[in-house]
């Protein structure tokens, strides 16, 4: 009991502040519904589909429920945290729903360029809300608690597990929906996570988020993702600031070069990262009026290091850059044929 008594703690704690997300979306009219459902039958006749739609599927404005997700509430004035998986259907209405039942409609404030992170705000005062953490003090076999709403049922439920990676680079099937998506710097944990507790915190043993539950590799056993919780604060300072969430942006298309593709290719180095178009005729590896462009980049240009930071497969460039601010200035030393190392300043701009 001594052993369960603070996981016990942790729920009763967090648990009123984690919500459930219902997406509904109208119906189409009858004749447009060939191009919604292009894979009906020929001949079929759409009222049959609407027949067969249970009543339990249907919000009280008349849409159908198409899918669902948590998220968590970190203010007492109602802003929310979640994935922007799972509220990433623009033409889609979205309702928080707490855990004793009370409905709110949910407004999208924000979706991360980059990362799984979205804002949400539901009106009205005194929600409960979860502390944040700090993600980056994590380290391995630390005790974390995955709270959901696991497989759109709409009541919390609880996992327990370590953390047993950091910062993980992978691509998951993030969501019910199937949607594959690349996400990079990802906390690893063997606490159970399901599509439907997508954007549910993952907590430490004091009960402060650490994690926003994001993704699970199908057919490993207790493999869950989580992203770390200090991305989303990043994206609430910059919402705070500048009313929306700015990614920098360096402007070039390249390969990250490792030991095997500088013996394929007989490079000069075995780290660093190539600028290369990509093979599609008329793309570019340096993006006309980038900040790498205004920087004088050039195709085949090889960065090796930024701000002394050396770039290899554990520390990829695209990890350096976002760990910066629109707006920053960057040194970056360049391998460049026939001129040796070389080094310019880049001014980091924001992502359109």
């Amino acid at each position: 009991m001594s052993e369960k008594s603070p996981i016990v703690k942790i729920v009763k704690k967090c648990s009123p502040a984690v919500i459930s997300i219902v997406i509904a979306k109208n119906l189409p009219n009858l004749e447009n519904f060939p191009d919604f459902f292009p894979f009906l039958p020929f001949g079929f006749d759409p009222k049959e589909l609407y027949k067969q739609i249970p009543a339990e599927m249907f919000d009280e404005h008349g849409r159908v429920k198409v899918g669902g997700g948590s998220g968590f509430i970190i203010s007492s004035d109602g802003f929310v945290l979640t994935n922007k998986h799972v509220v990433v259907d623009p033409k889609a209405d979205y309702t928080v729903v707490m855990c004793e039942g009370k409905k709110f409609h949910a407004k999208v404030v924000a979706r991360d360029p980059i990362n799984d992170v979205a804002v949400l705000k539901i009106e009205g005062e005194d929600f409960p809300h979860i502390e944040l953490g700090e993600s980056s003090d994590l380290e391995l076999g630390q005790t974390v608690v995955a709270i959901g709403n696991a497989l759109g049922q709409f009541q919390n439920t609880v996992s327990t597990g370590i953390v047993s990676g950091l910062s993980r680079h992978i691509t998951a099937q993030a969501g019910a929906n199937g949607q594959q998506q690349e996400l990079r710097g990802v906390i690893q944990t063997d606490a159970a996570i399901n599509p439907g507790n997508s954007g549910g915190p993952l907590v430490d043993i004091n009960g402060k988020v650490i994690g926003i539950n994001s993704a699970v590799v199908f057919g490993a056993q207790n493999i869950g993702f989580a992203i770390p919780i200090n991305a989303a604060k990043k994206a609430l300072a910059d919402i705070k600031k500048f009313g929306r969430i700015r990614a920098p942006f360096l402007g070039l298309r390249y390969i990250m070069i490792d030991p095997v593709l500088k013996m394929r290719h007989n490079l000069p180095v075995d780290y660093g990262a190539m600028v290369t178009p990509e093979a599609t005729p008329g793309d570019y590896g340096v993006l006309p009026n980038s900040p790498a462009g205004k920087a004088g980049i050039l195709e085949h240009d090889i960065i090796l290091e930024v701000d002394e930071q050396k770039i290899t497969k554990e520390l990829p460039l695209a990890d350096l850059i976002q760990k910066h601010e629109v707006g920053d200035k960057l040194q970056l030393k360049i391998l460049r044929r026939d001129q040796g190392e070389i080094s310019t300043t880049v001014v980091l701009e924001e992502m359109k």
